[in-house]
């Protein structure tokens, strides 16, 4: 590749940074905060704040939270099948039996499940490293005085185009 092409790449991926920096540090912290379930109650422990509710629907939906719809109202409810009834003695002995037909088989424990919380806790550090880059690589755009004028109409355009298609 000469270097006329690298040059232009460099300042193509440049203005793309600049471009979508304000919208990749939104979506690192949204990001984040969504990885303990902050927008649900079963996450926040109660009524999430309204920010957190924001953020996760534009994070998700890509708009502001919507309505919960009201369920609607059967006029008949209907009621699940009964369960049918064992006799006490036929489940003992299904049991028994089924002890007696391999008495060397290990007992079965039922298999623990997996904590999340390691990748929890990568998927935070990892949007807290992808803001820190994206504000790094906004530090270094606007220190470069060739370029200054540009990538502040750029900064100011990534930030404005995605509030102007949310409202």
């Amino acid at each position: 590749m000469n270097i006329q092409t690298q040059r232009k790449l460099r300042q193509f991926h440049f203005y793309l940074g600049v471009f979508f920096a304000p919208a990749i540090i939104f979506f690192a912290i949204s990001g984040a905060l969504q990885t303990f379930r902050l927008q649900e109650e079963k996450g926040w422990g109660g009524p999430p704040p309204t920010w957190i509710v924001w953020l996760a629907a534009i994070h998700k939906d890509q708009g502001p939270p919507r309505p919960k719809r009201a369920r609607p109202v059967v006029a008949e409810t209907v009621k699940p099948p009964a369960k049918p009834v064992i006799d006490p003695a036929v489940a003992a002995a299904a049991k028994a039996k089924a002890a007696l037909a391999d008495p060397f088989a290990p007992a079965q424990k039922p298999a623990k499940p997996r904590s999340r919380l390691p990748m929890q806790i990568f998927t935070v550090v990892m949007g807290i490293g992808l803001m820190l880059s994206a504000l790094l690589g906004i530090v270094v755009a606007l220190n470069n005085k060739a370029m200054r004028r540009l990538s502040i109409i750029m900064l100011a355009a990534g930030a404005l185009v995605p509030i102007l298609l949310i409202g």
